[in-house]
C-alpha cells in the first residue's frame, strides 16, 4: 500500500465510520477499486487500525462527557450515594453494552475477516438494513431522552451492534436503529452509538494491529491513514449530531440502496470481483 492509497482509505473511513452507511462496506469497495486484496491479513488489519483514528476523534469531541462519566463511575464504586446518577449508570451501560460485540467478534473472527469480506455481502447488506432503518424511524416514539436510559437499552443496542460485523450493515445504522426502536430520541440514540463505539473499535484496532504492521503495508501508511481518519471523522461527528437533531436517518437510505445496486451491477457485469 502506498501513501496515496492510505490517504484515500483514511478519508473514506473518517467520512463513513459514524454515518449510517457502513464504513467497512465503503472501505471494502474502495480497497477493491484501489487494487488491494481485501482478504489479505494486513489489509484487514489496516482497516481495523485506521478506525482508531475515528475513535480518537470521538474521544476528543466528547472528552468532557467521557471524563465526567469515567469519574462518576469510579467514584460510584465506593460511594453508594453516587450510583443512581446518570453518569455512573452510563459507565455501566457502556461496559455492559460493549460485551456482546467483544464476544461475537472473537468467536466469529475468521468468518468476519474471510467469508463476509465479499462485495455481494456488502451490496445486499446495504440494501437489506435500509429497510430496518426506515422501520425504526416510522415506529420509534422518540419520547425518551438520555436521562431515561436503562440497562435494557444498553444491552439491546449492544446486541444489535453485533449485526454490524456484517460489512454493509453499518455499526451506527444498527445501533441508532435499535435506539429508536427502544423509543429514544435521535440525538440520544446517536450519542449512545458514539459511546459504545469506543470500546468496540479500540479493541478491534489493537487486536488487528499486529497484522497491519506485520505485512507489506508498514507503519508509515498506517499512521497516515489513521491521522487522516481522525481529522475527517471529527468533522463528521460534529455534522451528524447537528443533522440527526432535525432529520431522519432514513434520508441515508436512497444512497445506501443506490450504492448497493451499483455494486451488484458492477459484479454482474464483471467490472469488479467479489473478493
Amino acid at each position: 500500500m502506498d501513501y496515496f492509497q492510505a490517504v484515500v482509505l483514511g478519508i473514506v473511513e473518517g467520512l463513513t465510520e459514524f454515518l449510517p452507511v457502513s464504513s467497512t462496506g465503503h472501505l471494502t469497495i474502495a480497497e477493491k477499486i484501489l487494487g488491494l486484496d481485501v482478504a489479505a491479513a494486513d489489509v484487514t488489519g489496516f482497516t481495523a487500525v485506521i478506525q482508531m483514528g475515528a475513535i480518537a476523534a470521538v474521544v476528543v469531541y466528547f472528552w468532557r462527557d467521557i471524563w465526567r462519566i469515567a469519574k462518576a463511575w469510579v467514584l460510584g464504586l465506593g460511594k453508594p450515594e453516587l450510583r443512581g446518577t446518570l453518569d455512573h449508570r452510563m459507565g455501566w451501560y457502556i461496559i455492559v453494552g460493549s460485551i456482546p460485540i467483544g464476544v461475537v467478534g472473537l468467536l466469529a473472527k475468521n468468518v468476519i475477516t474471510n467469508d463476509l469480506r465479499s462485495l455481494w455481502v456488502v451490496a445486499f447488506a446495504l440494501m437489506g438494513w435500509s429497510v430496518v432503518m426506515v422501520y425504526a424511524e416510522r415506529v420509534g416514539s422518540q419520547r425518551r431522552a438520555e436521562r431515561d436510559l436503562n440497562m435494557r437499552d444498553a444491552l439491546s443496542v449492544g446486541l444489535l451492534q453485533c449485526v454490524a460485523l456484517i460489512p454493509g450493515v453499518s455499526r451506527s445504522g444498527a445501533t441508532i436503529s435499535m435506539g429508536l426502536l427502544r423509543g429514544l430520541d435521535r440525538v440520544t440514540a446517536t450519542r449512545v452509538s458514539f459511546f459504545l463505539s469506543i470500546p468496540a473499535l479500540v479493541a478491534a484496532g489493537l487486536f488487528e494491529l499486529k497484522d497491519a504492521l506485520g505485512g507489506d503495508i508498514g507503519i508509515g501508511p498506517t499512521l497516515v491513514g489513521t491521522a487522516v481518519s481522525f481529522v475527517v471523522a471529527y468533522a463528521a461527528v460534529a455534522w451528524l449530531l447537528r443533522f440527526v437533531a432535525g432529520n431522519s436517518i432514513a434520508k441515508f437510505v436512497p444512497y445506501r440502496v443506490a450504492l448497493g445496486v451499483v455494486v451488484i451491477v458492477a459484479l454482474t457485469a464483471g467490472w469488479m470481483t467479489a473478493t
